[in-house]
């Protein structure tokens, strides 16, 4: 199955048109399987369902100038930051609320269950690629991409007890950044 990825990733470059036709069937239901664990962490009363973040973090990689995949990983890698934009983007619209003629409305209080807040897991990224950008790639390919410690260390090229220690770095470093003291950070 890898190789068939490479292989219909390799098409793609080469401007088959139907080559984006086979990617999709070669990677929906792991696409699908990522966005539904994804959105299982979200609070309740997520209104984005799995098939459309798929949908949509493929429409927008499809449409991308830059699609320079050249393995199964680095496309995974580019799936696991579309997936990121669109669940930060659909997490920073619900905390603006509909708007009313008088303002915002009142949000929803959190759920009990204290899932991630994405906008502050964002905003700490933000600051941990400026930082390290390798080890925040590390945790968005872990926690957006939702690929093992080993997967995510072969995709940098980085040896499996750098990447141990990169992600003990940053699970530390996101404690520290995000601002809510019970926020739980990605596993």
């Amino acid at each position: 199955m890898s190789g068939d990825v490479t292989r219909i990733l390799n098409a793609i470059k080469q401007g088959d048109a139907k080559a984006a036709d086979e990617l999709i069937q070669a990677v929906y239901q792991e696409l699908r399987l990522l966005g539904s664990q994804l959105l299982s962490q979200e609070q309740s009363g997520q209104t984005l369902q799995a098939t459309a973040l798929v949908h949509d973090a493929y429409i927008r990689l499809i449409r991308a100038e830059d699609q320079n995949w050249n393995s199964r990983g680095h496309f995974f890698a580019a799936a696991a930051k579309a997936m990121r934009r669109i669940l930060i983007e659909n997490a920073r619209l619900k905390k603006r609320g509909p708007r009313r003629a008088g303002g915002l409305t009142d949000l929803d209080p959190p759920a009990p269950s204290q899932p991630i807040d994405l906008i502050a897991l964002d905003e700490a990224l933000k600051k941990l690629v400026l930082e390290d950008p390798k080890i925040a790639e590390l945790v968005e390919l872990r926690y957006f991409g939702g690929i093992t410690l080993a997967q995510a260390a072969e995709i940098l090229g980085i040896p499996p007890r750098t990447a141990d220690r990169y992600w003990a770095y940053a699970r530390a470093f996101l404690h520290r950044q995000i601002t809510k003291g019970d926020t739980p950070i990605p596993r």
